[in-house]
């Protein structure tokens, strides 16, 4: 995923709300026992192990056993979390364990030659819950790289990618910027986006 693609796949609800709170406040928060911003975390990554729970074809009792286990480990592992912006990998890899444990008491033995055709096959169902689980990783790191710049670079490729698209003569108005500059500080969000550890994970992958 280049930096330009990202620009075009950050969701227009991340767009709206520029102080929307980033996962590193969250996580801070919630070791404190902040309700509100562990609410917050559930939230922003639900969707993301629906995702894998229906990659591995549980149905919605198994899906939601396993995400409550993902989210009782989260809690039992929150304060040793180092790096915010690598919870969503920490997430996946968790909930990819608990639907394997989930199979495992379903189907016993079979279940490691299940989970291991279930990540190769190519038919149509799974082929859509990759596409799941692609967009659910893509917004939860866009969501992150987007929520770490600063205010004006929020506000800048947020009118990059408003619908319909609006001529550079009336960001630059909006903004209060030259013409000239969007181009350059447009280029520079858009590498740092790329930098943020959670989008370079996503592009590494």
């Amino acid at each position: 995923m280049t930096a330009e693609t990202a620009c075009t796949l950050i969701p227009q609800q991340l767009t709206n709300s520029p102080a929307d709170p980033t996962v590193s406040d969250l996580v801070a928060r919630a070791k404190d026992g902040d309700r509100q911003a562990w609410n917050a975390l559930v939230e922003r990554y639900a969707p993301l192990i629906w995702s894998i729970c229906r990659r591995h074809r549980l149905g919605r009792a198994d899906a939601d056993d396993v995400g409550q286990s993902v989210w009782m480990r989260l809690v039992d592992q929150l304060d040793r979390v180092r790096d915010p912006a690598a919870l969503s990998g920490w997430l996946a890899t968790t909930a990819r364990r608990e639907c394997l444990r989930v199979l495992c008491a379903t189907q016993g033995p079979r279940a490691t030659v299940y989970a291991r055709d279930v990540e190769s096959l190519p038919d149509e169902r799974a082929g859509l819950a990759d596409q799941g689980l692609l967009a659910a990783e893509r917004h939860a790191a866009l969501r992150e790289a987007f929520g770490q710049l600063p205010p004006n670079g929020q506000q800048l490729i947020a009118l990059l990618i408003a619908d319909p698209p609006l001529p550079y003569a009336d960001i630059s108005a909006q903004l209060g910027i030259p013409v000239g500059s969007i181009g350059p500080n447009r280029s520079r969000y858009l590498d740092k986006m790329r930098r943020h550890p959670a989008i370079a994970a996503l592009m590494n992958a």
